[in-house]
C-alpha cells in the first residue's frame, strides 16, 4: 500500500499533539522529593579552630654591641649552649688599641695630680712667708720702723700668695676631676673590648645564625642580631589568632588540642595560659592572640611549626541533635502557601533567613503599623548561642510537611542542640527536611506535593 506524503504529516502533527499534552498533564501534577535527615539524640561538643604558630617560652636574640669583623665562632645550628658560654668574636685590635690609649690618657692625668699637689704645696709655702713678713710690717709700722710703702708692699704680697694658693688647690681639683674622667675613658674602652666576646645570656639551644667568620656587623643605628636562642624546647608555646567572636568563650586553664603537619596521625594537648587583649585588625578582622602552653619532652615539635588548634568552649550530654541543615532550609512555597502552613503550625508569622520567629504581641508602649493595629516585634533573646528560636520543617508519614518552632542552644557545626520546641512536635527519631531531591511527576515519584 502506497502512503502519500501528506498522510505522514497528518500522523506527525498528531503524535506532536500527543507528547504536548502529555507534557502539559505531567507538569501540571509536579511533586518534588526532599532529601531528609534523621533528629538525633546523643552529645554536642562547640569547638573553636584556630591556626597558630608555635614557638618556644622564652627566645632570646644576641646581638653585638660594637662593630667589627667576625673572627671567630664557637656556636651553630641546634647548638646547647650555657649561659656565659663563648659563642662568637669580633676582631679586637682596634678596641685594644683604644684600651691602651685610654689606659696612656689615665696615667698621665694621675701625673698631672702630682704636679697640681706640688704646685699646692709650693704656693702654700709661699703664702706662710708672705704672712710672716706681714705680720713683721704690722708691728714695725707701728713703731715708726718701716715706711708706709713697705707696709702696703707687704699687704700686698700676702693678699697675692692667698690668691696662688686658692688657684693651685682648684687646679688641683681640676687634675683630680680629670683622672676621674680618663678612668670612665677606660672603663668604656674595657666594656667595649670586652664586647667583642659575644657570650650567650641564657642556657638553651642556638635556632638561628646569621654571620659567618669574615662578616662585618655594625651596630651604629641598632645591635645586628647574631644568633637566636630558644631557652627550653621541652617547654613550648601556640599563638593561635582566634577571632573577636571566639574569645568570649575561652577562659585560662582550658583543654586544648592541636595537630601538625609533621605528625598528622598524632594528637597533642595544652591548656589555654592567656588570651592577649592586644587585637589585630587585618582587612576589618578582628582577632586576639591565645596563648596555649604545653610540654614537648621528645622534641618532636620544633618552633615555627604551623599548628591547627581545636578548643572546646561548650559541651552539651545526651541531648537531642538537629542537623544544621535543616536549620538552613526553606521551602519554595508562596507567601499564601506558608501562612497557610505557619498558621495551621501556630507559629505566629514567618521570619526572615532560615526561619527566625517573630512574635506579634507590640512591646509595651503600643507600636502600631499604618492601619492602627499593632505592629509586629522581633523576640528578644539573650546573647549567646542559646535561646535562638529557629523554624525546621519536617516530613510527616513520608507525604507531607510541617513547619515546627524550636530553640537551639550550642551547635558544633554539624548538629545544634534542640533545648525547647516552642510550637509543634519534634522528638528523636523524625526526619528533618535539608533540602530538595528532585522535581517529579505525582505518579512517578510518590514524593508529597505542594499545597
Amino acid at each position: 500500500m502506497k502512503i502519500n506524503r501528506k498522510t505522514l504529516l497528518v500522523g506527525g502533527a498528531a503524535v506532536l499533539v500527543i507528547v504536548l499534552y502529555a507534557l502539559f498533564l505531567r507538569g501540571g501534577n509536579e511533586s518534588v522529593s526532599y532529601s531528609t535527615s534523621p533528629v538525633e539524640q546523643g552529645d554536642i561538643l562547640q569547638v573553636v579552630d584556630a591556626t597558630g604558630t608555635i614557638n618556644a617560652v622564652t627566645t632570646v636574640q644576641v646581638g653585638s654591641q660594637v662593630s667589627g669583623v667576625i673572627s671567630e665562632l664557637h656556636a651553630d645550628f641546634n647548638s646547647h649552649v650555657a649561659k656565659g658560654d663563648v659563642i662568637a668574636r669580633i676582631a679586637p685590635a682596634l678596641f685594644e688599641g683604644a684600651f691602651a690609649q685610654a689606659k696612656a690618657d689615665l696615667e698621665n692625668a694621675e701625673a698631672n695630680v702630682a704636679v697640681a699637689a706640688a704646685n699646692t704645696a709650693k704656693a702654700k709655702a709661699t703664702q706662710a712667708q708672705t704672712k710672716a713678713d706681714y705680720a713683721r710690717n704690722v708691728g714695725l709700722t707701728k713703731e715708726g720702723a718701716v715706711s708706709a710703702q713697705a707696709f702696703d708692699l707687704a699687704k700686698a704680697s700676702a693678699d697675692s700668695a692667698d690668691a696662688q694658693v686658692a688657684a693651685a688647690e682648684a687646679q688641683e681639683l681640676q687634675a683630680k676631676a680629670q683622672v676621674d674622667q680618663k678612668r670612665a675613658s677606660l672603663q668604656i674602652a674595657q666594656t667595649n673590648l670586652d664586647y667583642t666576646t659575644i657570650r650567650a645570656p641564657i642556657d638553651g639551644t642556638v635556632v638561628a645564625r646569621t654571620v659567618d667568620i669574615g662578616q662585618t656587623v655594625a651596630a651604629s643605628l641598632q645591635a645586628p642580631t647574631l644568633f637566636t636562642i630558644a631557652q627550653d624546647l621541652t617547654k613550648m608555646q601556640v599563638y593561635a589568632k582566634t577571632d573577636e567572636s571566639d574569645v568570649g568563650g575561652m577562659k585560662s586553664g582550658q583543654k586544648v588540642t592541636f595537630k601538625v603537619d609533621a605528625y598528622p596521625r598524632e594528637t597533642f594537648t595544652g591548656m589555654v595560659s592567656q588570651v592577649r587583649m592586644n587585637s589585630t585588625v587585618v582587612q576589618n578582622v578582628v582577632t586576639y592572640d591565645t596563648i596555649i602552653e604545653f610540654d614537648n619532652p621528645e622534641l618532636k615539635l620544633l618552633p615555627g611549626m604551623t599548628a591547627y588548634v581545636t578548643i572546646p568552649v561548650a559541651t552539651a550530654k545526651n541531648v537531642v541533635k538537629v542537623p544544621n541543615a535543616a536549620l538552613r532550609f526553606k521551602p519554595d512555597f508562596s507567601p499564601s502557601e506558608m501562612r497557610a502552613l505557619y498558621r495551621k503550625a501556630g507559629i505566629p508569622e514567618e521570619g526572615d533567613g532560615a526561619g527566625a520567629v517573630r512574635d506579634t504581641k507590640a512591646p509595651a508602649g503600643g507600636r502600631t503599623s499604618a492601619s492602627g493595629s499593632p505592629a509586629a516585634a522581633p523576640i528578644k533573646t539573650p546573647s549567646g548561642p542559646r535561646s535562638e528560636i529557629r523554624i525546621v520543617w519536617k516530613l510527616a508519614s513520608g507525604k507531607t510537611i510541617e513547619p515546627v518552632s524550636i530553640k537551639t542552644g550550642i551547635t558544633d557545626h554539624t548538629n545544634t542542640e534542640l533545648t525547647q520546641v516552642v510550637n509543634g512536635k519534634l522528638a528523636a527519631g523524625d526526619a528533618l527536611i535539608t533540602g530538595v531531591a528532585q522535581r517529579n511527576a505525582e505518579k512517578t515519584s510518590g514524593g508529597p506535593r505542594r499545597p
